[in-house]
Parts: structure tokens; sequence; C-alpha cells
């Protein structure tokens, strides 16, 4: 290779590494890194962002479970439903659809008026909270949208639940 190759593939590598840095620095973006997207970063939408659905879902939670052939609230789902009516109070743009569910043992009919039950335990839950009732609807499943399938308690017991659906607008 002669002299002259060797110089210029330095000098294109020199130049690459000069733009890579240039590229990576935050000062192009104010010196607090203002505008810069990244670790820890809260976007719009996303579930770092408060106001949004992902946050209510994976942070407040949008689910409680119950006992077998139970609608009774325990501790933890009172928790759970403490930080739902946080949120839903303020972001007064959602209403909701609660969702009732049952495991797969029993006739469907018992299953979808426990379904019922479970959602309307929620909801009342919610609306001693404060809650207005005309942002809320209730709909049973009973047994026929399981998570998971199969014939075991693990399974049956992430079955038995309420599901606290986001919508955005008037409730209707």
């Amino acid at each position: 290779m002669t002299l002259a190759l060797r110089t210029a593939g330095r000098a294109a590598l020199f130049g690459t590494m000069i733009a890579l840095a240039a590229c990576s620095s935050p000062s192009r973006f104010g010196a607090d890194g203002a505008g810069l997207v990244g670790a820890g970063a809260m976007q719009p939408g996303s579930a770092s962002d408060p106001a949004s659905p992902l946050y209510f879902q994976q942070t407040v939670g949008d689910r409680v479970l119950f006992a077998v052939d139970q609608s009774t609230l325990d501790t933890q789902s009172r928790l759970v439903l403490d930080g739902q009516a946080n949120w839903l109070a303020a972001n007064l743009d959602y209403t909701a659809v609660i969702e009732g569910h049952a495991d797969e043992q029993g006739t469907r009919e018992y299953n979808l008026a426990l379904g019922a039950r479970r959602a309307n335990a929620v909801q009342e839950y919610l609306v001693a909270r404060g809650i207005d009732p005309n942002r809320l609807r209730v709909v049973s499943y009973g047994k026929e949208r399981p998570l998971e399938l199969c014939s075991d308690e693990a399974c049956y017991a992430k079955n038995r639940r309420a599901v606290t659906v986001l919508a955005a607008g008037p409730s209707g």
C-alpha cells in the first residue's frame, strides 16, 4: 500500500471519529442537555409520563385480583384502586370500562354474574373515592377471556380479576 493511500485512509478514519464524537455531544442541546431524549427523559404518552394510559397500566396498576367465588376487595386491591382513583381524578379527559372476569371453573352464566359483581365492586369503590359514575362503565366477560389457559390454581388465580381499561374522551 502506498504512503498516499495510508495517509488518506487515516485521514478518513480521523474525520469519521470527529463526526461521531460531535453527534454524541450533549452541548448542542444546551448546557443542561434540555431536549435530549434518552434514559430518564419523560416522553409524552410513554410509561414514564404520569398522565399517560401506559403509566396508569404499568405503574398505577390496571387490575385487581379476587379469591375463588368472591367479589370482595382485599387490602391489596383497595391500594391499587386508591391509585386508580387518584389517577382518574387528576386526568379528567379519560373514562374507563371496568371488565369483570372469572376463571374457567363453573358455568358460563355463573361466571358472567360473578364477573359483573367483580366489576361492580370496583366501580362502587372508585365512585366512593370521588370518581364521577358517568365516567365509568362495567362489562362482564365471565370466563370468556382468560389470561391463562390451564387447569391449575396458578392459572385460575390470574383469571379471577377486574381490569380498568381507559378511553380518552367523554363517556357515552
